[in-house]
């Protein structure tokens, strides 16, 4: 009996310690082979290298861990981006299998944890580097039909994930970082899946989170989004793509919740906040086509698909545009290419893709039935705007701007009789303009519209006036007031302009000069007390207008014989300009550095008052027209660095007759243009202006300017010196503006009653 139990515990014991042998040897072993079969039959299972670091694998509990996941590019994929490429990683992968779910024919991942995955995707046209990967699962797919076993895959979480996006053609390079997913994951027999996810942009800042909820076989989705301050500098390598040069940056904060299909892009319904901020685009970094500050649109409601349009709120806060003309294209066109042949040339690849086509092409999907849907903007707001407009395409550079302009609408509705829109707005040099609109939401060719522009100096319209009559104009203020009322598009309209006391300058010799006479435009066209003072009529529809300008011309007509009957009348006419109170104004032509003769005699007497006048002192106060002086020294010194050249002149000053030549050449003569063109190796210089400042040298006119301030002062301070009273006149430093009237003056205050010899002597100058 004793032999028998010691046999059995034997026996017993070599059992167990088998069990337990081949235990520790299944946990010892499994990871091992599990990792050796993966590496062995990459290929053969998934095309592409594997790699890892520790496997741990415990067959008891289902556990599976793997650190250091590599699994490398495919090998068509790997001849072109490299063979050592990883397409995807992870520093560790850990899985929980439901083992007992396999007696049920169900393979079942309890949870599964991706940390600090990366994974990179390439495109390359139409294809993607992960295409075998999908035609491999497609065809699984298929064979796993017949197959008696169900896929659960549950709890899923990535930590920390990096996702690269490279697209080859245009090129592209983004990528998003610190990507948190959690998922409940998916039941064989469900067809939605839900998910939070959270992620930081990679190259640039910001952040999102939100979740979702997509059905897999419908394409019905439902998702909840709050985005921080993500920049959007990504898209400016697809515009890169569309533009000749250029630079975009902005970034976006939403907090949206919307569902949708992605099959029906109209059948979307959102509701939510969203703002474009810090927008610039332009030629580079701070020159800006446009730009603003926030776009900024409150949604109540936004249906396509129900015809639901309705918005709390849709503010532009500070938007900035610069509309430039050239002497050939403009800006816009220069960028885009000529009638925007860079964007077209992109839509006819459809192998291309352009994630700003993509873009466009949705908003315009959203928006094509707005008027014909229920719509409603409870505030429409435009605030501190300005709108640029520079010209080059004449002489000189003709610049004017609205800023800052408001523009408010009250409720825009569907359901409104009438929407009122105020305007209002500053222009820079100087002006104003306000409008008062009343239009019919229901049909936009109903409207009325008053209209009134004033204090417009003359003198900013001098490029185009020196241009085609080479006179300019010192003085005059424009203003102009209408009344509008459209009905189905026809107009009837009353536009009264007015020009308060013109007044013409001195002929400018410019050669090829259109010689349209200013001073007898001036007195065919004046009226009694120095104004032009015209109703000019427009009718007829919106798209055909007619301009009533047969009145203005018979009333011109008829001036010429009233006119000279009035001149007597003008001459005796107290002028608003010419009012003295205590301050005198000796305005500078353009490079003038002596005194013509009217204001040598002008200052003989304000000097000989000082000397007769013991305790008497005058303060000067010099504003100069930085712009326009430098514009017309470049011009000059260009012309006349041609001129030597061309003509092989060796010398450092011109004689008189050779500086009349340079002056009287035109600023746009056709060799002097392809003079330039040749020397100015820059094709980002679009305006003469740009060109004659890279040939001379920016050093070289400031130096011009200074010289040329210098001999001003010393022509106006010789006439005090003469008479030994100069130590009475104080020049103040100068400063920059853009004058009323258009040119560089000196203010001359005088404290105490002025003499009437001196308001008779400022008189004449004038």
């Amino acid at each position: 009996m004793k032999i028998v139990n010691a046999n059995f515990k034997k026996t017993l014991i070599t059992v167990i310690s088998s069990i337990i042998v081949i235990v520790i040897a299944v946990i010892l072993l499994a990871s091992p082979i599990t990792k050796y079969l993966i590496e062995k039959n990459d290929i053969k299972y998934i095309g592409r290298h594997i790699k890892m670091g520790r496997v741990y694998v415990n067959l008891f509990t289902g556990y599976v861990h793997i650190r250091n996941l590599k699994i490398y590019e495919s090998k068509n994929q790997a001849d072109t981006v490299g063979i050592d490429s990883v397409f995807f990683s992870a520093k560790g992968i850990s899985a929980n299998f439901a083992l007992l779910k396999l007696f049920s024919k169900t393979i079942e991942i309890k949870d599964l944890t991706l940390d600090h995955p990366m994974g990179i995707i390439i495109q390359n046209k139409k294809d993607f580097n992960f295409n075998d990967l999908v035609k491999k699962i497609a065809a699984e797919k298929t064979e796993a039909t017949t197959s008696p076993f169900h896929f659960n895959i549950l709890n899923i979480k990535i930590k920390n994930g990096e996702f690269h996006y490279r697209e080859k053609v245009i090129p592209i390079n983004y990528f998003i970082r610190e990507v948190n997913i959690e998922s409940n994951g998916k039941y064989w027999n469900a067809d939605t899946i839900r998910a939070d996810i959270s992620f930081l942009s990679g190259i640039d800042s910001g952040s999102l989170r939100g979740s979702f909820t997509i059905n897999l076989k419908n394409l019905d989705y439902r998702l909840a989004a709050v985005v921080h301050k993500y920049d959007l500098n990504f898209l400016d390598q697809y515009l890169k793509n569309l533009v000749n040069y250029g630079t975009f940056s902005a970034n976006l904060d939403a907090d949206i919740i919307a569902a949708g299909n992605f099959n029906d892009q109209e059948n979307l319904n959102a509701r939510g906040v969203l703002a474009i901020n810090n927008f610039h685009f332009g030629i580079k970094t701070k020159d800006d086509y446009a730009s603003f500050d926030r776009l900024l649109l409150k949604i109540d409601e936004l249906s396509p698909s129900n015809h639901k349009y309705l918005f709390d709120s849709l503010s532009l806060n500070h938007p900035f545009i610069k509309y430039e003309l050239y002497d050939y294209l403009d800006n816009v066109q220069k960028m885009f290419g000529k009638y925007a042949a860079n964007t077209s040339g992109n839509k006819t690849e459809p192998a291309r893709f352009n994630l700003i086509f993509i873009i466009g092409n949705y908003i315009k999907v959203l928006a094509k039935n707005f008027f014909q849907s229920d719509y409603k903007i409870n505030r429409l707001a435009i605030y501190k705007g300005c709108f640029r407009f520079n010209d080059y395409s004449s002489d000189e550079k003709f610049s004017i701007e609205t800023n800052p302009l408001y523009i408010v609408a009250d409720s825009v509705n569907k359901n409104s009789n009438w929407v009122k829109v105020s305007l209002k707005s500053g222009i820079k040099p100087y002006g104003n303009i306000t409008a008062a609109l009343s239009i019919n939401p229901k049909d936009s060719g109903d409207f009325d519209m008053q209209y009134h522009l004033q204090r417009l100096p003359v003198s900013i319209f001098n490029p185009y006036l020196i241009t085609y009559t080479s006179f300019p104009l010192d003085r005059g203020t424009i203003e102009v007031t209408g009344t509008w009322k459209v009905r189905h598009g026809i107009i009837k309209s009353d536009n009264h302009f007015l020009v308060i006391d013109p007044h013409v300058l001195r002929q400018q010799s410019h050669k090829n000069t259109k010689l349209i006479s200013s001073p007898l435009i001036m007195f065919l066209t004046r009226q009694h007390g120095n104004v032009i003072d015209y109703q000019i009529p427009i009718t007829g529809n919106m798209k055909n207008p007619t301009f009533h300008l047969r009145q203005v011309v018979f009333h011109i007509f008829g001036k010429i014989f009233v006119n000279p009957a009035l001149i007597p009348f003008r001459l005796l006419e107290k002028k608003p300009e010419n009012e003295v109170d205590k301050s005198l104004i000796l305005e500078w032509e353009m490079r003038q550095n002596s005194l013509l003769s009217h204001q040598e005699n002008f200052l003989n007497k304000m000097a000989d008052f000082l000397k007769k006048n013991p305790d008497a002192t005058i303060t000067v106060y010099p504003t100069h027209y930085i712009e326009k002086e430098k514009e017309y020294i470049s011009f000059f010194e260009a012309r006349k660095k041609y001129f030597l050249i061309s003509r092989r002149i060796n010398a450092l000053f011109l004689s008189k007759d050779d500086s009349l030549k340079v002056e009287n050449m035109r600023i746009k003569d056709s060799l002097f243009v392809n003079f330039l063109n040749k020397h100015v190796h820059d094709s980002m210089l679009f305006t003469i202006q740009e060109k004659c400042r890279s040939f001379v040298g920016s050093a070289a006119i400031n130096d011009k300017f200074e010289q040329l301030n210098k001999k001003r002062e010393d022509a106006f301070l010789f006439h005090f010196k003469k008479e030994g009273v100069e130590n009475r006149v104080k020049i103040i430093s100068g400063e920059n503006n853009i004058p009323y009237n258009g040119f560089s003056f000196y203010k001359i205050v005088y404290k105490g009653e002025l003499p009437r010899s001196l308001i008779k002597a400022y008189k004449q100058m004038n």
